[in-house]
């Protein structure tokens, strides 16, 4: 259990570097965005942060999704997938973008601040 863990947590680190450089590629509008690598890395490393995080889930049985600190991760990371969305690919201008960026780097903080400290409220 102890290696799923620390590859879910060196994948959490690796996506959100990955997004916080796309975001500032995105500031840029750097051709770089639309490199076939830079657009596929993402992917592998994002299915690899939720099959550990399922991986662990499990272990701990249904009885995990009662735990208040995990149910706050899991609705921050919707939102923090949704404004991803909005950030990189659907906002229509580029402020919307970076609005929508700044606020996903927020959320991400939060998760990783409810991660380490298992309570929903840590961060505030």
């Amino acid at each position: 259990m102890e290696s799923i863990k620390w590859l879910h947590v060196a994948c959490a680190l690796l996506s959100g570097s990955g997004f916080f450089t796309r975001g500032i590629l995105m500031m840029r509008e750097s051709a770089w965005l639309q490199v076939r690598m830079v657009k596929i890395i993402p992917h592998v490393v994002d299915t690899l942060l939720l099959v550990s995080a399922i991986v662990l889930a499990s272990q701990w049985g249904w009885a995990a999704l009662q735990e208040p600190w995990l149910l706050a991760k899991i609705v921050a990371l919707l939102v923090y997938i949704g404004l991803g969305m909005v950030a990189l690919r659907l906002g229509r201008s580029k402020r919307v973008r970076v609005v929508a960026w700044l606020a996903a780097m927020f959320v991400f903080v939060y998760i990783v601040s409810v991660a380490v400290n298992k309570n929903p409220l840590a961060f505030f």
